[in-house]
This record gives C-alpha cells, sequence and structure tokens, in this order.
C-alpha cells in the first residue's frame, strides 16, 4: 500500500496528501454530519408543531368561549304605595342600605285620622251586632213560650166550646120536655074542664089540673130561657176558640220574625267585618307613610326629594343588590357553540374590570334566540334571507363565596370559558 503522507521540508511533519473527492481525512467527519443533522432537526420541528397543534386543538375543543356577555341583575324599584308629602328622605345614590332601613317618610297625620275614624266606626258596629246577638236568644225563648200559651188556649178554648154545646144540648132537650109536660098538662084541663062543668069529677081536682098547666107553662118558659143562655155561651165558646186560633197563627210567625232578627244579626256582623277591614287598611296605609329597603344593596337613579307630593305606584329610587346569589352572566354564544353545552358545567368567568377570574357554572340557556326577544323580531319570509349566525343567551351564575367584597356590577363586560367536555 503506497504511503500517503509526505514530509515537508520546512516542518518536518506529514500531510494528508490524499485526493479531495476519496472522503477520507478527518476534516470530511462534520461536513457528514452537518448534512443529515439539518433534515433531522427540522423534522422534529415539525412533529413538535403537530403534536402542540394537535394538544392545542384537543384542549380548546373542550371549551366554548365568548367576549359577548354581561353581568346581570335585579334591580329592585322603590315606589310609594300611598299618597303624602315627603317630610324626609334619609339616603342618597351610590349609597349602600340594609334591608329594613327607612328611606323616605310621608306626613301620617292624614292617615292617623282615618286609622280613628275607621276605629270609631269598628265600634259603632261592634255595638249593633252586640245588641242584635242578644235579642235573638230572647226572642227564641219568648216564641216557644208564646206558641205553648197560645196553643194552650185553643185547647181550653175548644174544650170549653164542647162543654158549652152539651150543655146547650141538655137545655134543648129540657125545652122539649118541658114543651111535652105542658102539651100534657094542657090536655088534662080541656079534658077536665067539661067534666068538671058537668060535675062528673071533683071541682078541686080541675083546679089541680089547671095549675099544673100553668106550672108546665112556666117550666117550658125557664127551660127556654135556659136553652137561650145555652146557645150564648156557645156563642162565647166558639169566640174564645177563634181569638185563640188567631193567637196561635200570630205566635207562630214569630219564628219566621227571628229569621228576620236572625238576618239582621248577621247583616251587623258583616258591617263589622267591613269596619274591621276598612280599620285594617288604614292602619296598613299608616305604615305605608315609612318607605324601607326591601333589600340590601346600593341606592340609585333617586328622584324624590323633601317637600314633594308623590302618588301610589311613583318610583322614587332603585336598590341594586350585590349578592352573589341576586347576580349572574348572560352569555350570548353563537348557535355554533351549543352543540355540547349542558346546564351544570363548570365556566371560568375572566372580569374584565378586575383582570380575574371567578367560577361558576351554566344554569340554564334561554328558550330562544336573542333576536326573538328583541321589539322588533327578524322576519325572513321576505325573499331577500341571508343566514346568519345566531345567538342565544346562556345564563351563567356564580359559585357561592365568589364575591365576598361585593365588588361585581351589573351590566361588567366579562369573558366566559365554559368546559362543554
Amino acid at each position: 500500500m503506497a504511503d500517503t503522507a509526505t514530509q515537508v521540508p520546512e516542518t518536518g511533519k506529514p500531510v494528508n496528501s490524499a485526493p479531495t473527492g476519496t472522503g477520507v481525512g478527518p476534516g470530511r467527519a462534520p461536513a457528514r454530519r452537518a448534512r443529515w443533522l439539518k433534515p433531522l432537526v427540522i423534522i422534529l420541528i415539525l412533529v413538535a408543531v403537530v403534536v402542540a397543534s394537535l394538544l392545542l386543538y384537543r384542549h380548546f375543543a373542550q371549551y366554548e368561549s365568548t367576549d359577548d356577555a354581561e353581568i346581570d341583575g335585579y334591580i329592585y324599584p322603590v315606589s310609594s304605595r300611598v299618597s303624602g308629602y315627603v317630610t324626609r328622605v334619609t339616603v342618597d345614590d351610590n349609597q349602600y342600605v340594609e334591608a329594613g332601613t327607612v328611606l323616605v317618610q310621608l306626613d301620617p297625620e292624614d292617615y292617623h285620622v282615618a286609622v280613628a275614624n275607621a276605629q270609631a266606626t269598628l265600634a259603632d258596629d261592634q255595638a249593633s251586632e252586640d245588641a242584635l246577638k242578644t235579642t235573638v236568644p230572647l226572642t227564641s225563648i219568648n216564641t216557644s213560650s208564646l206558641l205553648s200559651s197560645a196553643q194552650a188556649e185553643v185547647d181550653d178554648a175548644q174544650a170549653g166550646l164542647a162543654s158549652a154545646q152539651r150543655q146547650f144540648d141538655a137545655a134543648q132537650a129540657a125545652v122539649l120536655q118541658a114543651e111535652a109536660n105542658d102539651l100534657k098538662a094542657q090536655d088534662d084541663v080541656s079534658r077536665y074542664k067539661p067534666l068538671a062543668e058537668k060535675d062528673e069529677i071533683p071541682q078541686q081536682r080541675y083546679t089541680q089540673a089547671v095549675d099544673s098547666q100553668k106550672a108546665t107553662a112556666a117550666a117550658v118558659q125557664a127551660a127556654r130561657a135556659s136553652a137561650a143562655a145555652a146557645e150564648e155561651t156557645v156563642s162565647q165558646a166558639r169566640a174564645r176558640v177563634d181569638q185563640a186560633q188567631a193567637q196561635l197563627q200570630y205566635a207562630q210567625t214569630r219564628p219566621q220574625q227571628i229569621s228576620v232578627q236572625n238576618s239582621r244579626a248577621q247583616a251587623a256582623a258583616a258591617e263589622t267585618q267591613k269596619a274591621g277591614a276598612i280599620l285594617h287598611q288604614a292602619q296598613l296605609n299608616l305604615q305605608y307613610t315609612t318607605i324601607v329597603a326591601p333589600v340590601s344593596g346600593i341606592v340609585g337613579q333617586r328622584s324624590v326629594q323633601p317637600g314633594q307630593n308623590v302618588s301610589p305606584g311613583q318610583q322614587l329610587m332603585t336598590i341594586v343588590p350585590l349578592d352573589s346569589q341576586n347576580i349572574w352572566v348572560t352569555a350570548d354564544f353563537k348557535e355554533t357553540q351549543l352543540t355540547y353545552m349542558r346546564p351544570g358545567q363548570p365556566v371560568k368567568i375572566s372580569v374584565d374590570t378586575y383582570g380575574r377570574t371567578y367560577n361558576g357554572h351554566v344554569l340554564n340557556i334561554a328558550g330562544a334566540t336573542g333576536a326573538r326577544f328583541s321589539l322588533l323580531p327578524p322576519e325572513n319570509a321576505t325573499g331577500n334571507y341571508v343566514k346568519v349566525v345566531q345567538r342565544i343567551p346562556v345564563k351563567i351564575v356564580f359559585e357561592k363565596g365568589q364575591d365576598p367584597q361585593h365588588l361585581l356590577r351589573p351590566g361588567m363586560s366579562v369573558e366566559p370559558e365554559v368546559k362543554v367536555q
């Protein structure tokens, strides 16, 4: 094998005298490594980019977010329930008040007078009701006694009539008997008279017959008088029966009178209840002259001033509660973002004002798009339809204890991020 190294006369050191195209020698190795290392780095970078893209896609595919969102909350209007003259206003705009704090005081004097008048009316109606309630049982007792007495009088009168009728019948029988005796005595006189004139019988016997006929004639008169008296007694007994029956009929109408009095008592009781209701309303109106805060929160839109006359229903101010249970997020997501969104999914809520994130969850999804709830919903049946991605409101609530300092305010812009997968 030929010696490839030569001796350099100046230095005396061997040099590589091999040809350039052979690739032999120490200077060729780095060049070869450089040629295959560069494509490897590029391939590794591409793989890393693809893996990172896949990871990012997988991460962001689990979340849906929007910047069309804001904090919503209840705003309580404070209005007057009665008319009146404002004597005092105790709060101002942007002031925090607790529930039950006196906000506005109306002049209560007119309502004090109304309460006193209602109390007097109630006392008068109560007295009338008590009097009628007392009369009803007394009338019931008297009616029962009167009915019993009237029935007894009718029975007694009818018994008297029956007795008088029997006496009248006996008197008539006595008249008949007396008349029969008188006829017999008259026959005896007629028969004895010619015999006495011829002296066929003793004169004394004739005289006795004449006397006997006079006695029987007197007996007839007495029997007739007794019969007439008995007939008068019957008439009187019948009159007593008629009177007793009339009294009984009157007594029988007493229950109807009791019913009338009972109705009057019920009407008086109703009047008492009515007066009580009027008194209660007057007392309520007196309480309404003191207007208090319905909830705890911040006062806003105060429009009432001392010396002003207010009317029922007139809004005086508003109160914005700051409790986390009274505020929420309304996020208008695109309809294409709601494919996997469900109530209960966790949400990260980024608040622009403070640059911090709060925790929450999806409470519910609106029943229609926001356009459907607008004042003038779009009408797509015009022939000029252009498809537009619609937005649907989603209600997101904060978790408990997320805002202990009550920093969140309705209207603040937020960006919710919902984990849908």
